[in-house]
């Protein structure tokens, strides 16, 4: 009874923040007429206001809101680049803010670019893993064990997650140090929507964790299959 109570507990650990992520991206998404600009105007002003030189702003699939910092592109989902609401605002805002600290080459911005590789890597290991064990276990002579596979790709996905929260400040910082002060000293939105683009941006900072956490609950589904 005790294993059930862990399991349960760790699997709302996972979900939850996805769930959360997800909802108040969702939340606060309607269209407001009263706000300037889409998403994708709101991107483009700001790249030419902090004069990021090179950097592009266009569009990609829906969820997929980042900064590439190696094409040096603004990417925004159609929703956020075509969307006049605070979540499209506050997600503009918070690429935008990765692409100052990237373009302005601050420290903080260091972190992307030292683990996401690393991230990549425990992902495409984990995969490789999940799906080819049995036919290392053959190729090498070894028994087949489900619990040694559990607990290697497991460590897999466990290390993907500690990547993401090493790489946390910098979602931070493009969230608390770039883009809230950019919508609040900027007018862009009225004073009293700030308490909502404040979850919005905490949402924003929190994907990639949520998203690797999910990872991890996969696993564990694959093996209880």
């Amino acid at each position: 009874m005790l294993w059930v109570i862990v399991i349960l507990i760790a699997i709302g650990l996972i979900v939850g923040p996805s769930a959360w992520v997800k909802f108040t991206l969702k939340r606060y998404a309607t269209e407001r007429r009263d706000l300037s600009g889409t998403g994708g105007e709101l991107a483009t002003h700001l790249v030419k206001r902090f004069e990021l030189s090179g950097v592009k702003v266009e569009t990609t699939q829906e969820g997929q809101d980042h900064f590439d910092y190696g094409q040096h592109v603004v990417r925004l989902s159609p929703s956020v680049f075509n969307g006049r609401s605070l979540t499209a605002v506050a997600v503009a805002a918070h690429e935008v803010g990765h692409a100052i600290a990237h373009e302005k080459k601050q420290k903080i911005s260091h972190l992307s670019s030292r683990y996401l590789p690393f991230a990549h890597a425990a992902r495409k290991i984990t995969a490789g893993l999940l799906i080819g064990w049995p036919l290392i276990s053959l190729l090498l002579h070894l028994p087949y064990a489900v619990a040694l596979h559990a607990v290697v790709v497991g460590l897999s996905g466990l290390l993907a997650v500690i990547v993401q929260l090493a790489i946390l400040p910098e979602e931070w910082d493009a969230s608390f140090n770039k883009a809230l002060p950019i919508l609040r000293e900027g007018n862009y939105i009225p004073k009293e929507d700030l308490p909502k683009v404040k979850k919005i941006l905490t949402a924003c900072a929190m994907t990639y964790v949520a998203a690797a956490l999910i990872k991890v609950l996969f696993v564990w589904r694959w093996f209880k299959r």
